[in-house]
């Protein structure tokens, strides 16, 4: 069971891998998205892959040069991060300095990570999967990304990729690795070149906050759970597939069953007993932060296909806990679909020009339920070792803030695809927590 997995990783020093053939020395600002206070941190990202008996070709050295390839294209991604200018804005110094990677082996096979039937996190040892190099975790002035190739002895491997997030969001990510993937089969190029244009998302002149924003509202901080002094915090990760579906949806009215998608009638579901099983002052606000792509919201002018830097917002729902928790799903679930559908084009112009006006502020943690999906990360083929088993976030919350889920694809030994989320809470919290989902799916049985 891999709860109780221990292994040893056995790592070779930290190089820097370098574009292959020489870029441009430039300073290249971001936009007033990416360079926003809650993104300022490293995102850690881990992809397991089985092996394949007709692949001869040693993993690290293929994903070396597909990497050494990407970054003449990305070559901002081999720079530096500086303080580029007044109200603390953000640019790459393109310097070429390279990324850090990992060349690592470690004895454990891949079939010692799967847990019953399914890979998922948390992940035991990732620190050893993906090695914090000293220093290297900073914002500024260091490598934007960190790679750690580990070989297991089964012949699969372990890909893993840590970037600045002030740099991209998932979907940028992944367009940065499907190019390594492009290199990895052979291709001369991209298949969706890279574009910067980070202009396209900055704040106008003049400026004007035309939406309230209250994912940014200065409050102070404090607990949003009885039990946080002594309880420890505790990662399980749920499988929500066809069956668990079919149960969240018999309780909510047919009409908004058809009229909601899986992420959003999932994401409300989590919400409402992920609060009944915290138990916080019936009066606290409790937020839902559902992070919205507006890649496809914004039309004047259009992002381009390749566009790689964060294009999303993180609008909000609010809901005192006693309404959250005693009112039906109904209510959550349509509090989570205004949210989402809150973002439009001038929403995002809006929130460009709030970052300017307020300084860049973070958003409020406070009583907040983040959720993000991130299942775009399930496609990274290198070809001959085919698509990952598991390919998202290793471990739930980010940063300082545990109350934040990925959800990733995924698919068990029997073929069943599904959603994996990882939660993490205060452990009596997740023992109520996993005692409200069994609940619901009385007939089944979760991860």
């Amino acid at each position: 069971m891999s709860g109780s997995l221990t292994f040893k990783v056995h790592r070779q020093k930290p190089e820097l891998v370098f574009p292959a053939k020489p870029t441009p020395r430039e300073l290249k600002l971001l936009s007033d998205i990416d360079d926003q206070q809650g993104l300022r941190f490293h995102i850690p990202t881990i992809f397991f892959y089985r092996h394949n008996p007709k692949a001869y070709s040693d993993p690290v050295a293929v994903i070396r040069r597909a990497l050494a390839e990407t970054l003449v294209y990305y070559y901002p991604f081999a720079g530096r991060l500086r303080d580029g200018g007044p109200n603390r804005k953000l640019a790459v110094d393109c310097t070429g300095e390279g990324v850090l990677f990992i060349e690592a082996d470690a004895d454990v096979t891949l079939v010692e990570f799967e847990e019953k039937d399914a890979l998922k996190p948390p992940f035991p040892c990732f620190e050893e999967l993906l090695f914090d190099v000293k220093g290297s975790s900073e914002v500024l002035n260091t490598p934007l990304m960190l790679m750690q190739v580990t070989r297991l002895k089964c012949g699969g491997f372990i890909f893993a990729v840590r970037i600045n997030h002030v740099m991209s969001d998932a979907a940028g990510l992944s367009l940065f690795l499907k190019t390594m993937c492009d290199f990895a089969r052979g291709y001369h190029a991209p298949t969706v070149a890279p574009v910067w244009e980070r202009h396209l998302l900055n704040a106008r002149a003049p400026l004007r906050v035309s939406h309230a924003h209250r994912e940014y509202d200065e409050m102070p901080v404090t607990g949003t759970d009885n039990d946080s002094k002594e309880d420890n915090l505790v990662s399980r990760s749920f499988f929500f597939g066809h069956k668990e579906m079919s149960a969240i949806r018999r309780l909510l009215p047919p009409n908004l069953v058809n009229r909601s998608t899986v992420m959003e009638t999932l994401t409300s579901f989590i919400w409402r007993y992920r609060t009944v099983a915290i138990q916080p002052d019936p009066n606290k606000d409790m937020r839902l932060i559902f992070i919205v792509s507006a890649r496809s919201k914004l039309t004047t002018p259009p992002l381009s296909p390749g566009y790689y830097g964060n294009a999303f917002a993180f609008p909000v729902a609010i809901a005192t806990a006693r309404e959250l928790t005693k009112k039906p799903l109904e209510f959550a679930l349509r509090l989570a679909k205004e949210a989402k559908y809150s973002v439009t084009e001038e929403y995002m112009r809006s929130l460009a020009d709030l970052m300017v006006t307020k300084g860049r502020p973070r958003f409020s943690s406070d009583g907040a339920y983040l959720v993000s999906d991130v299942r775009i990360l399930a496609n990274i083929d290198f070809g001959i070792w085919g698509k990952p088993v598991y390919g998202g976030i290793g471990r739930a919350g980010v940063v300082n803030f545990p109350g934040a889920s990925c959800y990733v694809s995924a698919e068990k030994r029997n073929g069943e695809r599904g959603i994996i989320v990882p939660v993490c809470l205060p452990e009596k919290a997740m023992q109520r927590f996993v005692k409200e989902l069994e609940g619901v799916f009385s007939n089944f049985h979760i991860l």
